[in-house]
């Protein structure tokens, strides 16, 4: 029947709305606490980064306790917490944050929402660069960190600067070059192609910078 099949589209838009709530709710408590660590405005400000850039991409801290979100989500055991991927859910049962003592980097779709998010390591730590999961919002080839922030200044260009990672981004924006985007942990997909293809026929790529 026609109504059975409009049913598990509807649920899937209610969850994606709640996720998305969720998701708002824990860059405000990330944006917060860099404010009030020391540490991590410190090493903002080493890589050359002002306040204004910051407060442009809504950058935070994520703290290096392991339930640092259960200050501002009371319900931690929520199922929510680890379909958005901010919560990892171990063994026995025990729960901790995903991201913890980072830098934090919200990642936005086209219409502004945050979906995700990016998590650049301060001290020596691995993996350097912590991306959120693949969730009923955030599906990595199909996203670009920074294009919500880059459309006007990809138009006025005429063209977008393709690098590798965040800080690129957020580096390049502090120089006056608002035309940046850099894919999520993978190399340059079809859909990300496409859209990108919507907003300018001229697309640079910056290789990918070998290890040292």
């Amino acid at each position: 029947p026609e109504q059975a099949a409009d049913t598990p589209r509807t649920e899937k838009s209610q969850s994606a709305e709640d996720l998305t709530e969720v998701m708002l709710r824990a860059a405000q408590f990330y944006k917060a606490q860099l404010t009030s660590s020391e540490k991590a405005v410190a090493y903002l400000k080493n890589r050359g980064l002002t306040g204004e850039i910051a407060a442009r991409f809504g950058l935070g801290y994520a703290p290096g306790s392991w339930q640092n979100l259960e200050a501002v989500f009371p319900e931690y055991q929520s199922k929510s917490l680890t379909e958005a991927g901010l919560v990892i859910a171990g063994e026995e049962g025990r729960r901790y944050d995903r991201f913890r003592d980072r830098i934090i980097f919200p990642i936005h779709n086209q219409r502004g929402a945050i979906i995700g998010f990016g998590g650049r390591v301060i001290d020596q730590g691995e993996p350097k660069y912590l991306n959120s999961p693949e969730t009923p919002l955030f599906e990595k080839g199909r996203e670009l960190y920074g294009l919500f922030q880059a459309r006007s200044a990809i138009r006025e260009a005429g063209r977008v600067i393709v690098v590798e990672g965040y800080m690129d981004v957020v580096a390049l924006g502090q120089y006056g070059i608002g035309y940046a985007v850099a894919t999520l942990g993978t190399a340059t997909t079809p859909w990300q192609v496409q859209k990108l293809l919507r907003e300018t026929a001229q697309l640079v790529s910056v290789p990918r910078r070998r290890a040292t």
